[in-house]
């Protein structure tokens, strides 16, 4: 589909940028797993830079809206990026990968949610946010499904050096974007009461959102190496991550008929009730494959109208002048200590009970994110 030519490279920026989100979680487990990593390590490891995600990209969304320097800390963020994975092989210790995973961590957390304000800034609707990002579907797609052929004829071995390809193709697509401006004298001098105040329902929307995101701590850490234990080949379990993503790509595509058509609260709940579904599937039914597919398609509403939904509450009760400090707030509560408290229990869950009682907690965070969604209705949401 034609798009502005702002919006064209934005679109090209998610399609590197998920590139190399589809090598992290679908197989960076599966390298440290071929390294000997325990599950605890394995999960310790993968927590880590979502621990950086809990100050950094609200520090970094600060800077960029004090600054107007968007582009460059985007860009420095991906030449981290692509510096740590680079390294990565020749990390002998558990200590030194955890090192080296923990600094890209730190330094790229301020490149998607940077991205994520940009895109919302550039649009006229919140709906006009699926077309550009299904790219980045487009992209995991792409990944997750050449991964898995190759994982059936090689090892996991190279997942850093195509992790540094795809990190130096966001830094590419990042360098094309036009400077950034920065926000007039008149609204950086916002009132004291405001830098400290929440918007009405921002607190709610967190709530939730770190309740997805621990739910899926246990997906992005373990679903791979629960599809390999269950006697899935390569290919197979480079399917079942892209039956989600072509799903996400739908529901990006309606996102302009749902947003008119249901409150931005309802979808959400809608959400959370589907990633209850989908993780109690995936705990009890993994040697049915067709489950997992359904399971799998319901990633449309896990990821896809969760997020597009997320960001459109953001859009509505935040400043346009403080939007990347928004979007940076969202992303360090609920994509990083969500992110990181799912990854650590979803650790302890496997080594105490295995992959049923993993995923099963993760149905239960989506429960509980239900509750919370619930609760934006009584802001107008």
């Amino acid at each position: 589909m034609s798009l502005p030519p702002l919006e064209a490279r934005l679109a090209a920026f998610y399609f590197a940028f998920f590139s190399f989100s589809a090598a992290y979680v679908a197989y960076f487990p599966a390298y440290l797993a071929g390294r000997g990593f325990s599950a605890a390590n394995i999960a310790l490891i993968l927590a880590l830079p979502q621990l950086a995600r809990i100050a950094a990209p609200a520090a970094w969304g600060a800077l960029a809206d004090r600054t107007g320097a968007h582009r460059g800390i985007v860009i420095l963020s991906c030449a981290a990026m692509t510096a740590g994975f680079v390294l990565l092989p020749l990390a002998e210790s558990v200590a030194l990968v955890a090192l080296l995973v923990c600094f890209g961590g730190i330094f790229s957390a301020g490149a998607l949610p940077l991205v994520e304000a940009r895109t919302l800034g550039a649009v006229a609707s919140p709906g006009r946010y699926g077309p550009i990002r299904l790219w980045g579907s487009i992209g995991f797609i792409a990944v997750v499904l050449g991964g898995g052929f190759w994982l059936e004829r090689r090892s996991a071995a190279d997942a850093p050096w195509a992790l540094a390809l795809f990190a130096l193709l966001s830094l590419a697509c990042a360098a094309l974007f036009p400077p950034g401006e920065a926000p007039p004298c008149v609204e950086r001098q916002a009132p004291r009461a405001w830098r400290v105040a929440l918007p009405p329902g921002v607190a709610a929307l967190l709530a939730a959102g770190i309740c997805m995101s621990a739910a899926h701590g246990a997906l992005y850490a373990f679903f791979t190496l629960h599809l390999q234990q269950a006697g899935y080949a390569g290919g197979a379990i480079g399917a079942l991550w892209t039956i989600g993503v072509v799903a996400e790509i739908f529901v990006f595509a309606l996102l302009p008929a749902i947003f008119r058509r249901f409150r931005l609260s309802a979808v959400l709940v809608f959400s959370f009730l589907c990633a209850a579904a989908r993780f109690t599937a995936i705990a009890w039914a993994v040697d049915s494959l067709w489950i997992l597919c359904v399971a799998q398609v319901l990633h449309a509403a896990t990821f896809g109208t969760f997020h597009a939904a997320s960001l459109a509450v953001i859009q509505r009760v935040f400043p346009r002048s403080a939007l990347a400090r928004g979007q940076g707030l969202f992303s360090s509560v609920s994509y990083g200590a969500g992110g990181a408290a799912g990854a650590l229990v979803a650790g302890w869950a496997w080594q105490a009970g295995g992959p049923e009682a993993t995923f099963t907690l993760a149905a239960a965070f989506g429960l509980a994110g239900a509750y919370f969604a619930r609760a934006l209705r009584r802001f107008g949401l």
